[in-house]
């Protein structure tokens, strides 16, 4: 790999590793999770972090992959991936800063579509790209239901 591929991959990674931890920040009260009713199915705090880190990597790798194609859809592509990024930004201030438990669980619904859309447009650039996205609507469609059970039980 050349180093201006290099540099271009460890980008396309930062990307969405800095839109997480931004969006950690300004999300201020991570102690609300430990203190809301949860589901039984809830993981321990600890684990978040650890996923959103790998998901914000597979993402930026997967957004490389289609940066770097030839084909004429991947800046359609990538305009669906900054969308879905912005979405991702704000659920976790409207869930966390704000308490908005039904709002931020509309707006993972909508980001969900957004993640399928993505998935759709980078299958048809690359499968490996959209396979690498397949984590991400896993884990929020999991957090979809953790979202809709905590605005339920509180």
């Amino acid at each position: 790999m050349k180093s201006k591929d290099k540099s271009t991959l460890v980008t396309a990674i930062l990307i969405p590793v800095a839109v997480g931890t931004l969006s950690a920040l300004f999300s201020g009260n991570k102690s609300l999770y430990a203190a809301v009713n949860k589901p039984a199915l809830s993981p321990p705090g600890a684990v978040f972090p650890i996923v959103w880190t790998i998901l914000y990597i597979l993402m930026g790798i997967s957004s490389y992959i289609i940066y770097v194609s030839d084909d004429a859809g991947s800046r359609d592509a990538l305009k669906i991936y900054a969308l879905q990024l912005f979405f991702n930004f704000f659920w976790s201030i409207l869930f966390f800063r704000f308490n908005l438990f039904f709002m931020s669980f509309v707006w993972l619904l909508a980001l969900i579509v957004l993640i399928v859309s993505m998935i759709r447009s980078f299958y048809k650039i690359s499968p490996a790209a959209a396979y690498l996205q397949l984590p991400y609507l896993l884990w929020c469609l999991f957090a979809a239901y953790l979202n809709y059970m905590i605005f339920r039980l509180n």
